[in-house]
């Protein structure tokens, strides 16, 4: 572990990359540093195009920072790992198999015995609440099922890190109130640490210890709010409304700031 406790630490991380459309240099991410310790539950929020999947992205290791490190209990990260497992918000399942074959995928990569890949599947199954629907393929699940199924292959590989990018975005509001609940559940059963990406406030508040608030394009840091709120949160009680306000009141400064500005997509 890091000195400072943090199981990921950002340090003075910036990412530019060469837009073809604007025939410019852009500048995505600027002098962002963000400690997160182990357990625990941070949310990422800002206007569109602030940088918030670059920052994803670059822990998990699937692009490098321009200047900057990032380091995983000490380490610095250069690429992906098992430690760390990413939940888009594209179910990214495989529509040949079934539920349980997509699940297995990944421990039969590893080489991990047939029985005890039966036995690690069939608990992670339980875990999300799919039992019952393993020899369905992915288009006979609905949409709220196939992101259970989607984050049931992360956990089968019991990362240390959940990294995930918007993945309730798609869903429907009922459906979308339903898997939060149960990811709160599944973090408190699991101790994971979790870097959550999102565009709704009342998502961020209601999921996160803390909730990184990020600028406009080039993307920093404005203002990491710690939610001291008991779980399960009550999104309608004054107290969290008071959470949400603030940060809102962050956000509307940066949507103000950057109109009329570009967009990196994340």
């Amino acid at each position: 572990m890091s000195g400072n406790g943090a199981l990921i630490t950002c340090r003075h991380l910036s990412k530019s990359f060469y837009d073809i459309r604007e025939g410019q240099r852009v500048v995505a991410l600027d002098d962002v540093s963000l400690d997160i310790t182990r357990g625990e539950f941070v949310t990422v929020i800002g206007p569109s195009g602030c940088g918030k999947t670059t920052l994803l992205n670059i822990v998990a290791g699937f692009e490098p920072p321009t200047s900057g490190e990032v380091l995983l209990e000490n380490r610095a990260i250069t690429g992906p790992g098992a430690d760390r497992g990413v939940v888009f918000q594209e179910y990214a399942l495989f529509p040949w198999l079934t539920l349980r074959q997509n699940v297995e995928y990944g421990p039969r990569e590893r080489g991990v015995p047939s029985t005890e890949v039966r036995n690690l599947v069939d608990r992670t199954l339980r875990m999300v609440g799919l039992t019952g629907a393993e020899s369905r393929y992915p288009h006979e699940l609905s949409g709220g099922m196939r992101q259970r199924a989607a984050l049931a292959r992360i956990l089968v590989n019991d990362p240390k890190i959940l990294l995930m990018d918007e993945p309730f975005a798609a869903l429907d509001a009922q459906t979308r109130a339903a898997l939060q609940r149960e990811l709160a559940r599944l973090w408190a059963a699991t101790g994971k640490t979790v870097l959550f990406i999102t565009h709704s406030v009342e998502e961020a508040v209601l999921l996160g210890d803390r909730v990184v608030a990020m600028t406009a394009r080039p993307g920093r840091v404005k203002a990491a709010v710690t939610v001291s709120l008991g779980r399960p949160r009550d999104p309608t009680s004054p107290a969290f409304n008071e959470y949400r306000r603030a940060i809102e009141t962050f956000l509307a400064e940066e949507i103000e700031a950057g109109l009329g500005g570009g967009a990196d997509g994340a």
